[in-house]
């Protein structure tokens, strides 16, 4: 995945042969924990949908790579906070060198960021199940995919562009897109009935701070 700072992303995958990711409602936020780890460093969510099989997310990328202690920093802060309300007093102090291969020196780019952030949740559902490899397709896409027909094309070269300006129609359609996958997929009635996206937040009915909301009224002109 290649990624410019200063543009918002469609970013999705989806299980290997489309398989279930998400198994109960705590495997779900466990990966919004995880979400919160490895992708708020570098930019920000403007929306985003867990669907049984597959994810989107809407993303406004500020910084391509970050220094690797940073973000192993902030992944220890929030795995702290995801213990805390899991377990409360309870919760035990975080631990991860013994995942951690790589020297705490350089930096580490978004796409290798976002690699992590599946490894990790496949790792901890595996061991949930007693299940082994990959759960996630090999390539986290952020190019193409299932809603190709919203893709504008380049001014220049007419060929397609995958970044997407803001105030783009296909900004707009993607959020649309995303908030409405759980209707479409007939699991729901509405979009705002499915607890998994945040098209709960944006109308009001969570306060939920995953998203950085202002920014995506902004960038689609929701309001």
């Amino acid at each position: 995945m290649d990624f410019y700072p200063d543009q918002l992303f469609h970013i999705y995958n989806q299980g290997n042969n489309r398989q279930t990711l998400f198994c109960s409602d705590e495997n779900y936020r466990y990966f919004l924990w995880k979400m919160r780890a490895y992708l708020l460093p570098f930019g920000d969510i403007v929306s985003w949908c867990l669907m049984p099989n597959h994810f989107h997310w809407q993303f406004y990328v500020r910084k391509v790579k970050i220094e690797r202690r940073v973000l192993r920093e902030h992944v220890d802060k929030i795995e702290f906070l995801r213990r805390l309300n899991k377990y409360g007093a309870n919760a035990r102090q975080v631990n991860h060198s013994k995942y951690r291969i790589a020297s705490e020196d350089g930096l580490v780019v978004l796409s290798e960021a976002i690699g992590t952030l599946e490894k990790a949740y496949t790792r901890a559902i595996n061991k949930e199940k007693g299940w082994s490899g990959s759960l996630f397709r090999k390539r986290c896409k952020s190019k193409d995919g299932w809603i190709d027909e919203f893709i504008t094309l380049n001014k220049t070269s007419g060929k397609p562009d995958y970044r997407f300006l803001p105030g783009t129609g296909y900004a707009y359609q993607c959020f649309c897109y995303i908030h409405d996958n759980a209707k479409m997929a007939g699991l729901v009635k509405r979009n705002t009935d499915w607890s998994y996206s945040s098209a709960r937040d944006y109308a009001g009915l969570r306060k939920g701070t995953l998203c950085n909301l202002e920014l995506g009224r902004d960038l689609i002109d929701f309001l």
